[in-house]
């Protein structure tokens, strides 16, 4: 056993620890790119050349190569737009997690803005809001009690207690009030 501790056990005998760089895509000249895009291009117009005169099509050879060498810009212009692959690694790979947090943030959002609109327009609140609430409240009944409102109407309404059962109950046009909603939020909390 060695009293180095964890520097010694990591350590590799002594020998000078070498940090490896990240390979990194070597680029090619700016010559060699041209070279490679002119050679692309020659190639593209004598297929395409060839396969107009197969079908007897006579096209004037300046244009075919103008617009192969068009098309050839234009996948160059793309290509330096597009927007960097992601890693196969770390925090944000895979796509399908990054896009189920934007859609809770989108939801969120959304419901913010309900809510924020609820404040001022009754009819949003018993539309959108109330509607929800109740769901909400029937949802935790059942998980909970094995009940629902419309299945145990007297067992609901001594489980959510009056307020709440009142304002679930008979949805009225009254405006959305937060120390009232937060009222109903804790009573379907506390089932």
């Amino acid at each position: 056993m060695s009293d180095e501790g964890l520097s010694g056990l990591f350590s590799d005998g002594g020998a000078p620890a070498r940090e490896t760089a990240p390979r990194m895509r070597r680029r090619r000249s700016p010559a060699a790119r041209i070279v490679g895009n002119v050679v692309l291009v020659a190639a593209a117009t004598v297929v395409v050349v060839a396969a107009l005169r197969a079908g007897s099509v006579r096209a004037p050879l300046l244009l075919v190569i103008a617009l192969i060498a068009g098309l050839r810009l234009v996948t160059i212009a793309a290509a330096a737009v597009r927007p960097p692959k992601r890693g196969k690694g770390g925090a944000g790979a895979g796509g399908g997690s990054a896009r189920a947090t934007d859609s809770l943030r989108a939801t969120v959002r959304r419901w913010e803005r309900t809510l924020d609109k609820a404040h001022s327009d009754p009819d949003t609140y018993a539309r959108n809001v109330l509607p929800v609430l109740g769901e909400i409240a029937d949802e935790r009944l059942r998980l909970r009690h094995g009940l629902t409102r419309t299945s145990d109407p007297r067992r609901a309404r001594e489980l959510l207690g009056e307020q709440a059962w009142a304002v679930l109950a008979d949805p009225g046009r009254r405006g959305l009030k937060t120390r009232d909603l937060e009222t109903y939020v804790q009573a379907m909390e506390r089932l």
